[in-house]
């Protein structure tokens, strides 16, 4: 494990730190996006079709780059969790967190007994069993559980979700709780900004971390979310850096093409 990269400690310290998804399964995606500078890369295996033999290549590539690699699971459930564990994530984010008991669950599904109940077993988080007493003491300490918050039945429950012992941060998904108002994609509507509010003063009034997925690939409203006090902050998508990059050139190639290469 990369100690002098430690995301737990950064974490620890209240620092900002900005990191980015993945849900392309190729490790030059990965490589790319970790050379670029971020601090920590997620690989999504909730909303892609990246296989655990692809992420556990990914999450190779990331570390080797320097970068700290998290697992969206697809769901929180003990043995997805303990896989991606095993295949070397620095820690998971886990979605749909909506009580205290889910929360419970996904840190125990993390750390092995008597902090969790995650089943021991051999692979390449712990060296293929050359450095268990070293993964055991590091999974302890230094095993990352994010708590995603995404859904209206989670922001009710986010003084009961974040007093959980274990959960390092959380983070905000913006569509999905859009979508539990029945106010999908919708960020700006009333309903929408009252919420957001409500986190943020919650998490205050805690002194959790706060995390904010911006998934539209606009550095703006990256730093507009560090403004208002969000620290574990997303920054877009693979695909999405490359498909808006693709559009923005043909749009000014295309309209020079209109002007006459004026």
């Amino acid at each position: 494990m990369n100690k002098t990269n430690s995301l737990k400690s950064k974490l620890r310290n209240r620092q900002l730190t900005i990191g980015s998804w993945i849900t392309l399964g190729h490790s030059s995606v990965a490589e790319i996006m970790a050379k670029a500078g971020f601090d920590w890369l997620t690989v999504d295996m909730e909303h892609s079709a990246i296989t655990l033999h692809e992420a556990q290549q990914l999450i190779q590539v990331i570390e080797l780059s320097g970068c700290v690699p998290l697992v969206r699971v697809g769901s929180n459930d003990a043995n997805l969790i303990k896989r991606a564990m095993d295949a070397g994530a620095h820690g998971v984010i886990v979605p749909m967190i909506n009580t205290k008991e889910d929360a419970e669950q996904a840190v125990g599904a993390v750390k092995y007994p008597p902090q969790g109940f995650r089943g021991v077993g051999l692979a390449r988080a712990q060296s293929y069993g050359a450095n268990f007493e070293g993964y055991l003491k590091w999974n302890e300490t230094e095993s990352i559980v994010i708590v995603q918050i995404e859904h209206i039945k989670a922001v009710e429950n986010m003084e009961a979700i974040l007093s959980v012992k274990g959960v390092d941060a959380f983070i905000v998904g913006p569509y999905d709780i859009s979508s539990s108002l029945g106010i999908a994609g919708q960020f700006d509507h009333p309903e929408m900004t009252s919420v957001l509010s409500k986190v943020l003063d919650t998490a205050r009034r805690l002194e959790a971390i706060a995390g904010y997925h911006v998934v539209t690939p606009d550095a703006r409203q990256v730093v507009e979310k560090m403004k208002q006090g969000y620290l574990f902050l997303a920054y877009s998508t693979d695909f999405l850096f490359l498909g808006d990059s693709c559009r923005s050139g043909l749009k000014t190639i295309r309209d020079n093409l209109k002007r006459g290469y004026e």
